[in-house]
This record gives structure tokens, C-alpha cells and sequence, in this order.
């Protein structure tokens, strides 16, 4: 197996829906941002399958040395050799991708968030770096499309927390920030006990409301000229902004089982969305 065959597996196998946003990006694009794809779910899954916390932060130091080996030009990893050709040319660097190592390490201390400001820094590490490098992968001219990414990246992260509540809740991690947990009369306790009721649904019409105004913010700061370019990350709006409708329509059913959308109606969506900016 090539290094790009298995990143491609990688993706393939993940079932998100960031990847039916790469199926229209032209060849070199597509190999780019599917290795950078793939990196991110390899040092995802350290903090999410490993049991004991000891063994994953050495597989995290692992991945930072394995970055370093990247950017001195002998990487040994698949994913990294299929990542190596696109590092100068897209102008990936080594300071965010260990940013992302260090959201992944976040996960293994910390379960429980007082505030949003303290969650944002855990979503900047772990999506809107994730964002800010997919941009430079599409393409851009303009400096504020690197903080419509940003932005974008911050959004599909709070969207993720709204969805995942209940599952994350039975991995003992709780994302919804306790002052706001504390304003609807909820604490963390609740939610790992699956509670839901009026004030959860309230509670979640808030991350809801939050999440679309990220959104909003994202493509006011996206440059007109770089929308045609940037079509792979709306296309992962587009899908992620009729999943969060759904969950919110159908009151949070969130607690009891992971909602998503069917890979027909993602794919539909991702054609009809890149058609509607100009494939």
C-alpha cells in the first residue's frame, strides 16, 4: 500500500464529512488535503483510544518528533511521506501542526471547560488551526481568508460538540462550558447522567444559536475573490450546517444516540453546493 492509498483509506473509513468535500478538488488538492486529513485523524484517535493517559502523550511526543523529521525532509510515518511534497509549496509548517498536537493533549487532562474562552483555545488547537491550514492547501490570496478559516474551523467545532454531547459524555468529557451550564440550572454531572429535559434542550438552543453566529462571522470575512478557491470548506459548512438544523428541529436528541446525515444526502449536498459557487 502507497502512502496516499492509505491516507485515502484513512479518510474513506472515517465516514466524515469533511471527506466528501475533497471528492471535487483537482488531483494534487485532493492528495494534499486527504495527507493532512489523514495526520489529523491519526493524532485524534491517540486521545481517543488510548486508555491509559501515560501511553499516549509518548505517542503524541512521538508524532511532534515525526513532525520535526517532516519538515527536515526524512519522514517515516505514511501519512507524513504522503503529506512531505505539499509541506513548502502550501506553506504548511511545523507550529500548527503540533498546535494540533497540542489540542489532542488537551483531551487527556482536561474534561470539563469553566468558560467559552477556555473552550475556544481548545477549538482554536483543534479545528481552527485545522481550518487555517486547509486554506492554504485550497488556496488563497487574501490575509482575512485565513481568519474566515479560522472561524469556519471554530464552527464545525461547536457543531461537533452539539452533536457528540452524549457520546463524549460516555468517555467521561463534558465540552459545554459550566458557567452556561450553571445559567440553566445544569451541571456536568447531568449531562455525563444522560439528563435531559427543557433546560438541556435550552441550554443546547444556545451552543445552537452560538455555533450559526460562528458561521456568519466565517464568511463575512471571506474574500470574494478566494470563495472559488476556498468551495472545499463551504461545501463542509454546507453539510455541517444541515446536520446542526436537523439536531436543532428535532429538539437535541443528542444525549441518547449520534445524529448524522446519510453519505447520499452529504454527497448530494457537496455536489450541489460546489456547483452552486461555480464547478
Amino acid at each position: 500500500m502507497t502512502p496516499d492509498q492509505y491516507c485515502q483509506q484513512k479518510a474513506a473509513a472515517s465516514g466524515s464529512s469533511f471527506y466528501y468535500s475533497f471528492l471535487f478538488l483537482p488531483a494534487e488538492k485532493r492528495r494534499a488535503i486527504t495527507a493532512f486529513y489523514a495526520f489529523c485523524r491519526e493524532v485524534d484517535d491517540v486521545a481517543d483510544e488510548a486508555s491509559d493517559a501515560g501511553v499516549a502523550r509518548t505517542k503524541l511526543a512521538w508524532w511532534r518528533t515525526e513532525v520535526a523529521d517532516l519538515m527536515a525532509g526524512h519522514p517515516t510515518h505514511p501519512v507524513t511521506r504522503a503529506l512531505a511534497p505539499f509541506v513548502a509549496p502550501m506553506g504548511i509548517d511545523a507550529g500548527r501542526l503540533n498546535e494540533i498536537i497540542d489540542g489532542m493533549e488537551m483531551d487527556l487532562a482536561h474534561h470539563r471547560y469553566a468558560d467559552f474562552d477556555s473552550l475556544r483555545l481548545y477549538c482554536h488547537r483543534v479545528a481552527g488551526v485545522v481550518g487555517q491550514i486547509s486554506a492554504g492547501i485550497f488556496g488563497y490570496r487574501h490575509a482575512q481568508t485565513l481568519e474566515y478559516a479560522e472561524l469556519l474551523g471554530l464552527a464545525f467545532q461547536l457543531t461537533n460538540i452539539i452533536r457528540d454531547v452524549g457520546e463524549d459524555a460516555r468517555r467521561g468529557r463534558v465540552y459545554l462550558p459550566a458557567d452556561e451550564l450553571a445559567r440553566h440550572g445544569l451541571t456536568a454531572e447531568d449531562i455525563l447522567a444522560c439528563k435531559g429535559g427543557e433546560a438541556f434542550r435550552a441550554m443546547m438552543d444556545e451552543q445552537a444559536t452560538r455555533a450559526e453566529a460562528t458561521y456568519a462571522a466565517a464568511f463575512a470575512k471571506l474574500h470574494p475573490e478566494d470563495r472559488r478557491d476556498q468551495r472545499a470548506g463551504l461545501i463542509m459548512a454546507a453539510i455541517y450546517r444541515t446536520l446542526l438544523a436537523e439536531i436543532r428541529r428535532d429538539g437535541f436528541p443528542v444525549l441518547q444516540a449520534r445524529v448524522s446525515l446519510t453519505p447520499i444526502r452529504k454527497l448530494w449536498i457537496a455536489w450541489k453546493t460546489w456547483i452552486g459557487i461555480g464547478g
